[in-house]
């Protein structure tokens, strides 16, 4: 997953400045989505919001970097038959100008969506098996930040010093003593 994710961040930065970059992902019930179609190559041909025939079942996975000229182009946008601004329509403006790139994410990639009653609940109960099976958070932010250098080891204390006592305090200073580095 780690390289994977090297080739997401290289496609994003790749692309900074200029293009989009949207994600799409396989799933069952397309129909709740944006769809991409791709050609035979995975270069995005079509984005559809909420088809009632699918063209695949890849979906917008509603993660997104933009240029610049985005609040611009979001301004122009109308409402969609349902009455809402789409993000789709915004994605299609870009694919218009051949400057939007959408990665197909891989098996063993999770995107959770968290949409109906079911999927919340689904995602809530992934999140704890990983949790609970590794020992480590999911999008743990002073983790992140740690881990990345914007926090050092005196502001990670002093983060953990702040924090009453409780399981997520453990969690903090075992990332502190531990320093993985794999995660």
């Amino acid at each position: 997953m780690g390289t994977q994710f090297g080739e997401f961040s290289e496609q994003v930065k790749a692309n900074q400045g200029k293009n989009a970059t949207i994600f799409a992902f396989h799933v069952n019930d397309p129909e709740r989505f944006g769809v991409v179609e791709f050609d035979e190559h995975y270069k995005a041909v079509s984005i559809e919001e909420k088809p009632a025939k699918p063209k695949s079942n890849y979906a917008s996975v509603g993660l997104y970097f933009y240029p610049g000229d985005v609040v611009a182009k979001a301004k122009t946008l109308k409402p969609s038959a349902r009455g809402e601004y789409e993000i789709t329509d915004l994605n299609n403006l870009y694919l218009k100008e051949n400057r939007l790139s959408v990665v197909p994410m891989r098996r063993g990639n999770a995107w959770l969506d968290a949409g109906t009653p079911d999927s919340l609940m689904d995602s809530g109960n992934f999140v704890q098996i990983i949790e609970q099976r590794q020992g480590l958070k999911i999008a743990c932010l002073e983790e992140i930040a740690y881990n990345m250098g914007y926090i050092d080891d005196a502001g990670m204390q002093s983060l953990i010093d702040e924090l009453k006592k409780g399981t997520y305090k453990d969690y903090l200073i075992k990332v502190l003593e531990e320093k993985h580095e794999l995660y």
